[in-house]
């Protein structure tokens, strides 16, 4: 460069208030997973914040809501309902158990496993916490009316139940 040379400001990309436009996503918004997972990350950021006060992860509130439904699950079983795999699950009702929100119990009709049950604080902080969850999931689908609500989760069953 040559001295008294100016040198030229390369022209942006693209307008800078585009920026704030959204970029084209029609073929991902085609796909099914892409809509679940977008949705799923829209409810799981408030259902992290939400259940922070109750020191539960999504999958040990699972735990606890199934666990409540279904008195003396055996481990066997809550993994298959919630498809986790039984080294993740012991380690996720070591946490619990150490946290006195549930009890391990030889199982009386086969001493080979073990039974589950929520102790009283469990049973407690589960019901508080279910209702956090459906209150936050109410707001989260406050768009949808309660028909289009079931109509979508009915949907979504549907998916997961069938394969």
């Amino acid at each position: 460069m040559t001295p008294g040379t100016r040198v030229r400001a390369r022209a942006p990309l693209s307008d800078p208030d585009a920026e704030r436009d959204e970029p084209n996503q029609s073929a991902l918004l085609e796909l099914v997973g892409y809509n679940c997972r977008r949705a799923y990350v829209h409810i799981h950021k408030t259902f992290l914040e939400r259940m922070a006060g109750y020191q539960l992860r999504p999958v040990e509130f699972s735990v606890l809501a199934v666990l409540r439904a279904n008195p003396l699950l055996t481990q066997k079983q809550l993994s298959r309902a919630l498809n986790v795999s039984p080294p993740n699950l012991a380690v996720l009702l070591d946490r619990l158990q150490a946290r006195g929100l549930l009890t391990r119990e030889r199982n009386p009709l086969d001493g080979r496993s073990q039974v589950l049950s929520l102790t009283e604080g469990g049973r407690q902080m589960v019901v508080k916490a279910e209702r956090t969850a459906q209150a936050l999931e109410l707001e989260a689908t406050s768009m949808l009316s309660d028909s289009e609500r079931r109509t979508l989760i009915r949907l979504l069953q549907k998916i997961y139940r069938d394969t």
